[in-house]
């Protein structure tokens, strides 16, 4: 085939062309991974909960990014509630872990054992918390800091053991940590006061009917049902960080798309005489133009089995130099970065197309 003949000519020029398609690759995938990572881990605490509804102060509307401290008194109304089966105490405190190289931030959730809810969603090494003096990491947070199971760590004056570690707690700027209610009150200084109540309700149980009652009952309160308040911190996730990846990555596909089109010109170029000559001798309708969008497809093929090669290898070090960098990959995000790609191909070759409708056959003579 001539387009491959054509790049074969050329070996420098393709290799360096189809190395820069592989690095629009990495950063493509490397910055949706990261958005699946965040996703994940801003969430999957909400998400993994079994809780019916959730109950936080009125103001407060999400987990993330709003502040929320209801009384032992709420969580004693909700308990007299016939239709309520369990009421689950939750107390959210950012806090700073003092560690050998320095102070750390940790997003402490403290929860009661005997509740069986509010803990980790997951946990990758070792048990869950069970006595006041323990504590569970998230595990990319003790892998940055080297910690592991049996560690201790102090927060304030207490001096707490890492008795296991978590998965799908890590927020990329924050990382959960669990520990008992009563060690939240101690590191907080004071009792009696949580973030939200989480609210596992009797089997036929009309959820708004009975968000309608407490609300009534408790006007300084905000009852959400399961879908409604995941969907709530979903928004917050979205709204921060996450739109600038977004806006990155795009401009990754359009110096992609630069990189080809500015490739493919020059070739065509270089090579005006040749296409003269075809065109003068008759070659089938669209077959120049043919040449060009199969070259384009080959360069950024090339390019986007490289950059997929070197993809995983990077991560797996990123991983090791940044442990609390969370990239997440999936199949339908390859699936969308190779469809994005070869797309970017064939917009790459409009303006190369459009240069050799400019040749004319008459130009060989």
């Amino acid at each position: 085939m001539y387009a491959i003949k054509t790049l074969r000519n050329q070996p420098f020029r393709f290799f360096f062309t189809a190395f820069g398609v592989a690095l629009c690759v990495v950063l493509i995938l490397f910055l949706l991974g990261i958005y699946q990572g965040v996703a994940v881990g801003s969430v999957e605490y909400v998400r993994s909960s079994d809780a019916d509804i959730w109950v936080l102060q009125r103001h407060a509307t999400n987990i993330l990014r709003s502040t929320s401290l209801l009384t032992a008194k709420h969580g004693q109304a909700l308990e007299k509630i016939e239709e309520i089966e369990k009421v689950s105490p939750v107390f959210f405190i950012l806090a700073a872990v003092k560690l050998p190289e320095g102070a750390a931030s940790l997003y402490l959730t403290g929860f009661d054992p005997a509740k069986e809810r509010g803990g980790p969603p997951e946990i990758a090494a070792g048990r869950s918390v069970e006595a006041d003096s323990e504590i569970v990491l998230d595990r990319s947070f003790a892998a940055k800091y080297k910690l592991s199971i049996g560690d201790t760590i102090k927060i304030r004056d207490d001096t707490l053991t890492v008795v296991g570690l978590s998965k799908g707690t890590n927020m990329f700027v924050i990382q959960y940590a669990f520990i008992t209610l009563p060690e939240a009150y101690k590191i907080m200084g004071m009792k009696g006061l949580v973030s939200c109540y989480q609210v596992n309700l009797k089997a036929g149980t009309n959820i708004d009917v009975l968000r309608t009652s407490i609300e009534a009952k408790m006007p300084d309160v905000a009852v959400f049902d399961r879908d409604t308040f995941l969907q709530n911190n979903i928004r917050e996730m979205e709204s921060g960080i996450l739109p600038l990846l977004f806006f990155v990555a795009l401009l990754g596909a359009v110096v992609l798309t630069a990189i080809l089109s500015l490739i493919l010109t020059i070739n065509v170029l270089e090579r005006r005489k040749d296409f003269a000559v075809m065109k003068a001798l008759g070659s089938p309708a669209g077959f120049v133009s043919k040449l060009v969008v199969v070259q384009s497809l080959l360069l950024a093929t090339s390019g986007l089995v490289i950059g997929i090669c070197c993809f995983f290898p990077l991560m797996k070090l990123m991983e090791k130099i940044a442990p609390e960098v969370s990239v997440l990959t999936t199949g339908i995000n390859l699936g969308m970065v190779a469809a994005g790609v070869l797309g970017i191909s064939l917009v790459s070759s409009i303006l190369p197309i459009q240069k050799l409708r400019k040749i004319y056959p008459m130009e060989v003579f």
